[in-house]
């Protein structure tokens, strides 16, 4: 009975597995902040009402990662947009526009794939020392965009290239 491996030993098992063993370049995503094993930056997300309360500081840049929806459905007022298809390419650009900023919102539509995946490849970037920047936090918005908007948050429809945040 005592080898047995019932559903709660396996969960166990599973948890203590996911949650002391090191990973090693790698980024695990949860609802409360966790730090990776190569870098000292946290990666949390954060939800609508929290952003909202927190865009309007100097100190925070929101990224959008969608690619060409962001023209026809709108977007946060003042967010960065680098598209998702051509992340990696242009971490050198975001870095560039996040100056003078600490705390960075990665986003795309639901903020399962995309937003996940470019903040993660953003943080393994600053983690190899290429440039540090000043970034101290790496968010993503829960429910992302669509979630944004339903919840009757303040969406930009301006078409510029830039969006300056006077929506």
């Amino acid at each position: 009975m005592d080898a047995m491996c019932t559903n709660a030993n396996l969960h166990q098992i599973l948890f203590n597995f996911m949650f002391t063993t090191p990973i090693k370049n790698s980024t695990i995503f949860t609802h409360s902040p966790v730090i990776s094993a190569t870098m000292a930056r946290t990666i949390s997300y954060i939800t609508g009402s929290e952003l909202l309360s927190l865009k309007e500081r100097a100190n925070v840049a929101i990224v959008d990662v969608r690619d060409e929806e962001r023209s026809y459905d709108g977007h946060i007022a003042g967010s960065l947009h680098f598209a998702s298809d051509s992340f990696v390419d242009k971490i050198p650009s975001l870095v560039q526009a996040a100056k003078g900023k600490d705390t960075l919102v990665f986003h795309c539509a639901l903020s399962q794939v995309r937003g996940p995946k470019c903040a993660r490849r953003f943080a393994d970037y600053l983690a190899q020392g290429k440039n540090d920047a000043g970034i101290k936090s790496i968010m993503i918005l829960e429910r992302g965009y669509n979630g944004w908007e339903a919840s009757g948050n303040p969406v930009c429809r301006c078409s510029g290239p830039t969006c300056t945040g006077g929506c």
